[in-house]
């Protein structure tokens, strides 16, 4: 089977973390501290906190905006359900909002409608890496004072208007699980310009305690530590951090390779019947899925052949408003309903070979040739978005 998604892990890595290991310490230490420092200056901003997953670092950016009374935050609804549970997490009630079908990113227009007194921040997921509108996001959230806080996940190495994902908003928060531009196994981080808003984090991240373990390893008394309040345990491993500083040694290599499929597909799968691309920016994005739109009800039908042919593929994501847990915050979403029902993530990852994504593209292809849709479907897209 050709997976969809897969990390990419090799000598460097093994010794990595062996090093880690050998030196008998193994929690939140100086690996840690040396991948956030890499991280922030990659990223160019004054604070990157490292945590255990992107859903952490989300959860983190959240509880420390300022608190003042207000408590909505303005999401996609197409997203993975960890970016919900960040925001209930956090004691906000998501307000689910439409995405562009050229990009599957939050759509603005729809934003500006959603935005109100109870607006606390607007929650931008960069679909597959590719930016989402930041400036007009910034626009909107400056007229109504709101906080712009990014899941990123998808698009670590993605840059907007030449500069690097991480520096825009309030706060970015990034995943580094397995199947992401780069992997530490598991982990996450936060990046923002805010020294509150750092600090704030970096308390909550360890359970509230003033000074984690290894700061506080040369005091008189280091066994000694003041839990300030709240907290989590969010804090990465060194472990982790120690695979995460090897992936970014390869960040470069990654990010060709990731490109260089997207264009292979491109090329293969343009002007295919029944699909609608998916826009995205190989200059300024690294690919973290290749989603196309595949029309007239045969989504299903293509993932089936797909899998039938040894290939895996993935369908991101089941909307949330359409979930059980998220019920309760549903709104009509026309335009992310008839997406979600078209969309498919064909394999892309580093350790496909040239035969395998040449094979990924014509089984893709033989089936949209010869597919044959029951009926003509009705298009909630252009008159949703009118």
């Amino acid at each position: 089977m050709i997976l969809v998604s897969q990390p990419d892990f090799g000598p460097a890595e093994t010794t990595a973390a062996q090093t880690v290991l050998e030196s008998q310490w193994v929690g939140m230490g100086p690996q840690t501290e040396r991948f956030e420092a890499a991280l922030a200056s990659l990223l160019g901003v004054p604070h990157v906190v490292a945590t255990c997953s992107c859903t952490a670092a989300l959860h983190l950016a959240l509880a420390s905006l300022e608190s003042d009374g207000r408590n909505e935050v303005i999401v996609p609804s197409l997203t993975f359900a960890a970016t919900i549970q960040a925001v209930l997490m956090a004691g906000y009630k998501p307000v689910f909002a439409e995405v562009e079908p050229e990009t599957l990113n939050l759509d603005c227009i729809d934003v500006a409608g959603l935005l109100g007194p109870q607006t606390r921040a607007i929650l931008p997921v960069h679909f597959a890496g590719q930016p989402c509108d930041l400036e007009r996001l910034r626009q909107l959230a400056a007229q109504f004072d709101v906080a712009v806080v990014a899941d990123a996940a998808h698009a670590f190495g993605s840059t907007y208007r030449e500069a690097a994902i991480g520096g825009q908003g309030a706060a970015t928060c990034f995943s580094f699980s397995s199947n992401k531009n780069i992997s530490s196994g598991e982990g996450g981080a936060l990046a923002t310009g805010s020294d509150e808003l750092a600090a704030g984090a970096r308390q909550l991240r360890f359970l509230g305690i003033s000074q984690h373990t290894w700061a506080r390893r040369h005091q008189e008394k280091p066994w000694h530590y003041s839990v300030a309040g709240p907290g989590f345990r969010y804090h990465m491993s060194d472990i982790n951090a120690a695979i995460g500083l090897a992936q970014l040694n390869r960040l470069n290599e990654f990010a060709n390779r990731r490109r260089q499929i997207a264009a292979t597909y491109d090329a293969a799968l343009r002007d295919l019947p029944w699909t609608v691309p998916v826009q995205r920016n190989l200059a300024q994005t690294i690919p973290n899925l290749y989603v196309l739109r595949v029309t007239h009800g045969l989504r299903d039908a293509l993932h089936a052949a797909m899998r039938l042919a040894g290939i895996g593929c993935g369908v991101h994501y089941v909307p949330n408003h359409q979930q059980p847990a998220f019920r309760d915050f549903a709104r009509p979403l026309p335009v992310t309903e008839q997406l979600a029902a078209e969309v498919i993530s064909l394999p892309l990852h580093t350790r496909l070979r040239p035969d395998q994504v040449e094979h990924v593209a014509a089984e893709a292809s033989r089936f949209l040739k010869h597919a044959r849709p029951a009926r003509e479907p009705e298009s909630r897209i252009v008159t949703a978005l009118a």
